[in-house]
């Protein structure tokens, strides 16, 4: 029974920390005047970036971009298509 409990804490220990290294950034195509917002960035040996667009779902490689991250309340505004409150 303690063990039980034991493990159920660490696991609740380590979703926490999990959930706070998240990084969260929002992605914009120069090129083409189009905005990504996405949790993992791939770099390629050339320097192109590749991303899941979590609001479309679509992956996507661009060879220029601008990367800033955000907060998560930005992140998950924008994903959701609603303003983040101030």
């Amino acid at each position: 029974m303690k063990t039980g409990r034991l493990l159920m804490g660490m696991v609740a220990v380590m979703v926490s920390l999990v959930a706070a290294c998240a990084h969260y950034y929002k992605v914009n195509d120069p090129a083409g005047s189009r905005v990504y917002y996405t949790t993992d960035i791939d770099t390629s040996k050339s320097g192109a970036i590749k991303l899941k667009d979590e609001k479309t779902g679509a992956i996507v490689t661009l060879q220029s971009s601008e990367v800033k991250e955000i907060s998560q309340e930005e992140f998950e505004a924008a994903v959701k298509g609603t303003q983040p409150h101030p």
